[in-house]
């Protein structure tokens, strides 16, 4: 097989404040035609680096010494009329965040034309024609509706899929994918690795595969570089490296997979949460006066419970409703039906009389980087509740910050640092930390181990089930990784287009479900 991309003695540094921090210390890797070659390793261990390394999108402040070479041409010091010739359109790219990706200002449309008209001079009617086949391809439901559409208007695993579909636009001969599948659902995520790989056999494309997720590169890739610290610390044939690993770190991240169960519930519990029809129902308005024609039901009516120390999982695609039933729950979007908490219907209490409840009902967000301010320290980040609900006034706030950081797992010596000082698991580990000093009784947990690499996910899940065991905490679990569920949760309830299909136990759930969503789902774990 030919090298279509050949990487030789990559080494990169970069110039920060007088200093030279090297990233990839003397990589070399080559990728085929009609090839996937996957690039493993934990964040900072210099897979992006590399990938963004083979035509110069590293920025100024980069020093890349090696070589590169596509179809025989040097991309190392090559002129930046060849780069921008080869980017895009014989080297593409799929980045793991869409949002920061696509123009906010811009539809989906408009996003995707410029792409076809720049590379393949396509407009109107083809263009518009390509355009639907495409979102079509990576499964986005009813495209016609969706062309319209601003980035902020789609779900997150919508926005990806549409990155793919921009990435996919031109035909490219080199496929770079640094985690193009973190954001979305199982279902989606196997739909998306199926496209991958036939497309890839139908075009002869070589696939550079960037992940943290080892099941993905069992099922999608040919060869293994396992990346540590900068370096390429094993490689070799798929089958071959997971059969039968070499090097410390590969079986160290090959045995980071979620597991045990959570602690049982008391039967005693005090029931924290329930719903009752819980309804949301967007209105879709047109014309002038804004006539109301119809409606989005995001939720259709649906009833669930929850007790102290009680984790309910709550699983299904990108749009299915489960972030939206959790807003609701916490009163942050308007609903119809009955919520209780701790026994008291909240639809009696007034935004006033709402505010003082939000200490004992907190959220985690999926994505820790872009749920902290930049310009907040960690101890602020973390205390910038306690004077909103005046909690522990008899004591200093940083003594607070330092027993709750201690708790969560991170040194009480970094709290004066910044959020771009922290790695993610440690982001993830401060947003936890801010729900957790007001002592919650409910924490919503948005997909907050999706972005996490494997061994990172692990240990945020012993933690959250050993807050949850010290605390008593309820949890609302909202996640795609059915893995992660099953590890967290007591009961769970599948949603598919607003309708909860499936809402049981977790173990009976898992091995023996009852409708045929419930089943796809779970096949389409790898």
């Amino acid at each position: 097989m030919s090298a279509l991309l050949e990487v030789k003695d990559l080494r990169v540094s970069f110039r920060q404040d007088g200093r030279i921090t090297q990233a990839v210390r003397g990589v070399s890797f080559t990728v085929g035609r009609g090839e996937t070659v996957a690039l493993v390793g934990e964040s900072g261990s210099g897979k992006s680096v590399s990938a963004l390394s083979t035509v110069s999108l590293l920025g100024d402040s980069a020093i890349v010494e090696g070589s590169v070479t596509y179809d025989g041409d040097q991309m190392i010091g090559a002129s930046e009329h060849r780069l921008m010739e080869v980017r895009g359109n014989d080297i593409s790219f799929i980045f793991q965040e869409p949002m920061t990706s696509l123009n906010p200002l811009h539809t989906i449309e408009k996003q995707l034309a410029e792409s076809l008209a720049l590379h393949q001079s396509l407009e109107g009617q083809a263009a518009r024609a390509r355009i639907l086949d495409l979102l079509t391809q990576v499964g986005i439901r009813d495209p016609e509706t969706r062309l319209g559409a601003y980035p902020h208007q789609l779900s997150g695993g919508q926005r990806q899929r549409v990155m793919i579909a921009m990435a996919l636009a031109n035909k490219p001969d080199i496929l770079i994918a640094d985690e193009p599948t973190t954001a979305l659902d199982v279902t989606i995520q196997a739909q998306i690795l199926d496209l991958l790989a036939d497309l890839k056999k139908q075009e002869d494309m070589g696939l550079l595969f960037i992940t943290h997720d080892l099941g993905i590169v069992r099922r999608i890739a040919d060869r293994v570089c396992v990346m540590k610290d900068g370096e390429i610390v094993e490689a070799g044939p798929t089958e071959e490296i997971f059969n039968n690993p070499q090097h410390a770190y590969t079986r160290k991240l090959l045995e980071a997979e979620p597991g045990g169960r959570p602690d049982p519930v008391a039967e005693s519990a005090q029931e924290i949460v329930a719903t009752r029809d819980l309804k949301v129902w967007f209105p879709i308005q047109k014309g002038f006066l804004k006539k109301t024609v119809g409606h989005v039901k995001a939720v259709n009516p649906s009833s669930i419970s929850v007790r102290q120390g009680e984790t309910l999982g709550i699983v299904g695609e990108s749009g299915s409703g489960k972030t939206t039933m959790a807003l609701a729950i916490m009163r942050l979007i308007a609903s119809e039906g009955a919520v209780t908490f701790q026994g008291d219907d909240l639809r009696k209490w007034s935004t006033r009389d709402l505010r003082r409840l939000r200490k004992d009902m907190q959220i985690v967000f999926q994505d820790p980087f872009g749920s902290l301010s930049p310009r907040m320290t960690c101890a602020q980040i973390i205390a910038e509740g306690l004077p909103i609900h005046n909690v522990a006034r008899d004591r200093a706030p940083r003594d607070l910050v330092a027993e709750v950081m201690t708790e969560v797992g991170l040194d009480p010596a970094a709290m004066d640092r910044y959020p771009h000082e922290f790695s993610g698991g440690q982001r993830q580990r401060i947003a936890i930390a801010r729900a957790m000093i007001l002592r919650p009784k409910l924490v919503v947990l948005d997909e907050p181990t999706s972005a996490l690499d494997m061994t990172v996910q692990v240990q945020i899940v012993d933690l959250l089930r050993d807050l949850q065991r010290r605390y008593g905490l309820a949890y609302l679990f909202i996640s795609h990784d059915l893995n992660v569920v099953r590890a967290m949760s007591h009961q769970v309830i599948v949603m598919k287009q607003g309708d909860v299909v499936e809402h049981g136990d977790a173990e009976t759930l898992f091995k023996s479900p009852r409708t045929d969503y419930t089943r796809t789902l779970l096949q389409a774990l790898v």
